[in-house]
């Protein structure tokens, strides 16, 4: 099992004007950039082994966070394809009948802008991408959620419990241990995708209220099981960065 987070990049320009993005590389604006780096990650999650979408405004925003640690960029968590709407504003379209343009609670898996992707797309390229994800022992940190407990084997027999500590005991040198853990993956990409992973993991069609908003500052943290199910995992609402 696998734990990882998604988290969407911060302001541009285009997010204050309420442009579609889309694939458009449109950078982070000053304001977002500095409101970034007065930003830090949860504790569980500041040694986590970044990955992003390679459009800029996701690649800066994880080296921003994680202080310049290297950042896995792949096409495949890139933001979904807008086509003829990028750069476009949603209450413009919305307001247009012939645009075609519908709620988010009316997309459905299909639904698809003109000569852009649909959801299923983007669920395609993400469960590939989930599915060559591979798990990373931990070397820095205990990626257990605060409180939870592993037990450990020691070299004499003993069994004992060890509780989240800044430098535990590695698992791949315990003889015997009765858990094996692994380093977590933060992922920082685009709305889209992010709706996605939530989809899949929260059970929603696109149709209806998603069962959880977007918003911005907020690692939504899940598991990726064996067998490539995604599980939700920690607050409904999302980890703050502080």
């Amino acid at each position: 099992m696998i734990r990882l987070a998604f988290l969407r990049h911060g302001i541009t320009a285009w997010n204050r004007e309420g442009r579609i993005q889309g694939r458009t590389d449109i950078p982070l604006d000053p304001e977002g950039r500095d409101r970034l780096a007065g930003l830090t990650l949860p504790p569980d999650w500041r040694d986590a082994t970044l990955h992003a979408s390679p459009l800029s405004r996701a690649v800066e925003t994880a080296t921003l966070l994680g202080h310049g640690r290297p950042v896995h960029t792949d096409p495949r968590l890139i933001e979904m394809d807008w086509g003829a709407w990028e750069g476009r504003r949603g209450h413009d379209l919305r307001a247009d009948p012939a645009s075609g343009y519908r709620d988010l609670e009316h997309w459905g898996w299909d639904f698809r802008p003109p000569n852009g992707e649909s959801p299923a797309d983007v669920r395609e390229r993400l469960t590939a991408w989930l599915k060559d994800l591979p798990p990373l022992p931990s070397q820095h940190q205990s990626p257990l959620p605060p409180g939870e407990r592993v037990r450990v084997r020691g070299t004499r027999g003993e069994d004992y419990w060890a509780r989240h500590a800044m430098h535990p005991p590695h698992p791949d040198l315990l003889p015997g241990g009765e858990k094996e853990i692994h380093s977590p993956h933060l992922i920082v990409t685009h709305i889209g995708v992010i709706r996605v992973a939530l989809a899949l993991a929260w059970g929603w069609d696109f149709r209806g209220p998603p069962p959880v908003p977007v918003k911005r500052n907020r690692l939504y943290a899940m598991t990726l099981a064996d067998d490539g199910t995604l599980r939700p995992t920690g607050p409904k609402e999302g980890l703050r960065l502080s």
